[in-house]
């Protein structure tokens, strides 16, 4: 009678302590809210993608089990988005962020466009790494960097906040290349369609992109990959140059190693200043079990998005030792930039 009496006991308790946890779940910080994802670009990039890929599974892993939605904000070269994070967003961590993940620099060199403290920022997990790679379609005279310094070849712009429209103008600085902005293009999409249509000859995307959605091109040599914005070679690409290769003295090769570092950042997300503890915690969590679920892996390789997480803490470190750029690089990049 004795353990019978104990058995149901423990049997009420195991019962009382999931209901209990269950509750804790569904009356979390987030519970019947709705968070939104602010994508600093036009739909159908990888920033898109990979807000999308989050919200279509964050939602089962934060306490409260929130909706999740995504809402694309382009202008100023994605940052138009960090500004409103930054300065607008509701303070409790249902909006956040995906930009340009050279976010850090361009507060480091003054863009006028960049009305925000990137170390400020509540930095919550990155999904996603970035390689940008620059193309330019058959066509043109210009097949490499060194092809560059003798030709004038016209690319796609898509704001003074995105690498599109920062590498050739440091580079034109540095080596004496001779590219040509054409600039007004919101994203990489409508880049990488009027390369197509022959407005442009060249564009900056991410390396994925091309791969994944523009095999065709490279199966029939369309384009040719003249530049990857990394510091080394990645494995994919061993024949084409990297960003931190290239310059002729220390100094120019710290300034392109600055610009090849950002895929530390690559596609991460990011809250707004303030955000109570508890909050930052729930989201943080929220994505670190996301990224292990099975059901995730699945949606993100069916997509074909590579996933390489890092902690919110880790890109805080990041963001943090970006802007300790010494002051006579900064002047110097300020001026090629002219800033």
């Amino acid at each position: 009678m004795r353990k019978a009496l104990l058995h149901i006991q423990i049997c009420a308790l195991a019962a009382l302590a999931a209901t209990t946890a269950a509750r804790a779940q569904e009356d979390g910080v987030f519970a019947r809210k709705t968070i939104t994802i602010y994508v600093g670009n036009t739909a159908g990039g990888t920033y898109d993608l990979y807000g999308r890929l989050a919200a279509r599974h964050l939602g089962r892993f934060v306490p409260g089990h929130p909706s999740v939605v995504v809402e694309n904000m382009p202008g100023a070269g994605s940052l138009r988005a960090a500004n409103f994070i930054y300065g607008a967003a509701p303070k409790d961590g249902t909006a956040l962020g995906i930009v340009t993940e050279n976010i850090a620099i361009e507060q480091a060199l003054s863009n006028p466009a960049a009305q925000y403290d990137a170390a400020k920022l509540t930095w919550i997990a990155r999904l996603g790494p970035s390689n940008a790679i620059h193309a330019m379609w058959f066509t043109s005279k210009v097949q490499s960097i060194e092809d560059a310094k003798k030709y004038e070849s016209a690319l796609a712009g898509t704001g003074a906040g995105n690498l599109a429209e920062i590498i050739p103008t440091l580079l034109n600085a540095l080596l004496g290349t001779k590219f040509r902005l054409v600039r007004g293009y919101p994203a990489a999409n409508e880049a990488l369609l009027a390369m197509e249509r022959g407005e442009v000859e060249g564009v900056s995307a991410n390396w994925m992109t091309i791969k994944t959605q523009k095999k065709e091109w490279l199966a029939d040599k369309k384009v040719k990959i003249i530049l990857q914005d990394l510091p080394t070679r990645g494995p994919d690409l061993l024949d084409t140059p990297a960003l931190g290769e290239l310059g002729d003295s220390a100094d120019d090769r710290k300034l392109t190693g600055l610009y090849a570092s950002v895929g530390a950042i690559g596609r991460s997300f990011f809250a707004a200043p303030g955000l109570p503890a508890a909050n930052a915690a729930a989201l943080r969590d929220g994505f670190a079990a996301m990224v292990k679920d099975p059901e995730f892996a699945a949606d993100a390789e069916k997509i074909s998005a590579e996933v390489a997480p890092a902690s919110g803490e880790a890109l805080q470190k990041s963001v943090v030792e970006t802007l300790a750029l010494p002051e006579y690089l900064r002047a110097k990049a300020r001026a090629i930039f002219a800033r």
